[in-house]
């Protein structure tokens, strides 16, 4: 097996054994195989956009068959690693390593996944039935490094999505969806510029900074608005309206709002 993942296997089976000292193999799926998540995005979509690999996963091997150790191993060589107890209901423990890596083997590693996991369709898969220790040519290894462009745009929005924007309470604490967003000039290396508004807000209501909260862009993205996702690479200057349930356009002062509230 890889050493990277051999690797892998001796800190999740030290962290168990640290802080899941009771839980034996047999109450683990395969009676502890270790699982490689690829199936939410793929090895090529993490590695390019979220800088690392799929999560590393342990189950419990019963009939909710929840996660045990959760590891994940960024191009940085930096682990996170999470303990869950009762049975994966709670999280008992969040700990970290430093792994002193070779960038480029991590990228071989990716490069080698793709190939013998995600491009043959074995999905979420015991990483002992995939065939990663074998040498990668440096053809193939440019190859995988080119799908990189496909992922730019992403890549660029998961970014913003890192950064905090400006957002009204009628949005975080009524309910409403985003119905104008404006991005502004950033003040600072992790403001967005984004500002977020329902829409319907009047003047008073705006010179109040009482009725916004700072929230990541990426909180608004998932939590509030799923619309706004595909706006948020925009430039400073732009601004846009909701015109239907799912869409905004370049506001040009000859439409109204279309309000609308989160299911």
């Amino acid at each position: 097996m890889n050493e990277i993942l051999n690797e892998i296997r001796k800190i999740m089976d030290e962290n168990m054994a640290l802080y899941l000292p009771y839980v034996k193999e047999s109450d683990l799926e395969d009676d502890g195989a270790i699982f490689y998540m690829n199936a939410q995005n793929g090895t090529e979509f993490d590695w390019f956009v979220n800088d690392r690999f799929p999560f590393f996963m342990m189950f419990y091997n019963d009939s909710d068959n929840l996660g045990a150790v959760k590891l994940t191993l960024y191009n940085t060589g930096e682990v996170q690693v999470y303990l869950y107890g009762e049975k994966g209901k709670e999280l008992v423990k969040t700990a970290e390593k430093h792994l002193d890596i070779d960038k480029t083997d991590m990228l071989k590693l990716a490069a080698v996944l793709t190939r013998q996991a995600d491009d043959k369709a074995i999905w979420d898969g015991n990483i002992d039935n995939i065939q990663t220790d074998m040498e990668i040519t440096e053809m193939e290894l440019q190859e995988f490094c080119g799908r990189e462009k496909y992922h730019t745009v992403m890549k660029n929005r998961m970014n913003i999505c890192r950064l905090y924007a400006i957002v009204s309470r009628r949005i975080t604490e009524e309910g409403w969806k985003v119905g104008y967003m404006e991005r502004n000039e950033p003040h600072d290396k992790d403001d967005s510029g984004w500002f977020f508004v329902s829409g319907d807000e009047e003047d008073e209501y705006l010179s109040d900074p009482k009725n916004f909260s700072l929230l990541a862009v990426g909180t608004v993205w998932q939590q509030l608005d799923g619309d706004i996702f595909k706006y948020i690479d925009m430039p400073v200057g732009t601004k846009l309206i909701r015109i239907s349930s799912n869409e905004f356009e370049i506001d040009k002062n000859d439409k109204e709002i279309y309000m609308a509230k989160r299911e």
